[in-house]
């Protein structure tokens, strides 16, 4: 993933987040999907809006352990906005089945060329996607499985809008 890889701040924030110890962690949606899109459309990196950190640990449910969490991440890289969630309760929050990993809970974020995440093994980055890398390398903004009725779909044109995507890239392709 030469794009995370030949940013040193994508980096820093992968060692900081790796230094975290949280368990089944990866850093995805903007953080991965903004920096493949400026790399094709030649545009230089804008600053994160937030850096979403989801990890899975069934054995601590306390939201108070993710705000332990951004603190300690907070003191390691001041002035990242992070944003760190233990996924296995968010099923409860998205109104869903029990998830399995914290894969299985980014395959369910809005769009596919979000589902697309980061981690940090030893000093390998490991790249993922829930859908596959198409949409993402091709620039198309489509539901995700999750979001595939009509709901969803509103969902995701409003998020591209309330968002500027398409004022940031002009070569977005709309799949909605």
């Amino acid at each position: 993933m030469g794009v995370i890889e030949s940013d040193p701040g994508a980096m820093a924030v992968l060692r900081a987040t790796a230094d975290l110890g949280l368990p089944d962690w990866w850093i995805g949606a903007g953080f991965v999907r903004n920096r493949v899109w400026d790399a094709i459309s030649d545009l230089p990196f804008a600053p994160e809006r937030d850096v979403d950190v989801a990890y899975f640990d069934p054995d601590e449910r306390d939201p108070r352990e993710d705000e332990r969490a951004e603190a300690r991440a907070r003191k390691a890289l001041p002035g990242v906005p992070w944003e760190i969630r233990n996924q296995a309760r968010m099923h409860l929050r998205n109104g869903d089945e029990p998830y399995t990993s914290a894969l299985d809970a980014m395959s369910r974020w809005p769009e596919t060329a979000t589902c697309v995440a980061v981690t940090l093994r030893g000093d390998s980055v490991r790249l993922m996607s829930c859908h596959g890398l198409a949409d993402l390398v091709g620039m198309v903004v489509r539901p995700s499985p999750a979001f595939a009725d009509a709901a969803g779909r509103a969902k995701v044109r409003r998020r591209v809008e309330a968002k500027g995507w398409q004022d940031r890239w002009p070569g977005l392709r709309l799949e909605i």
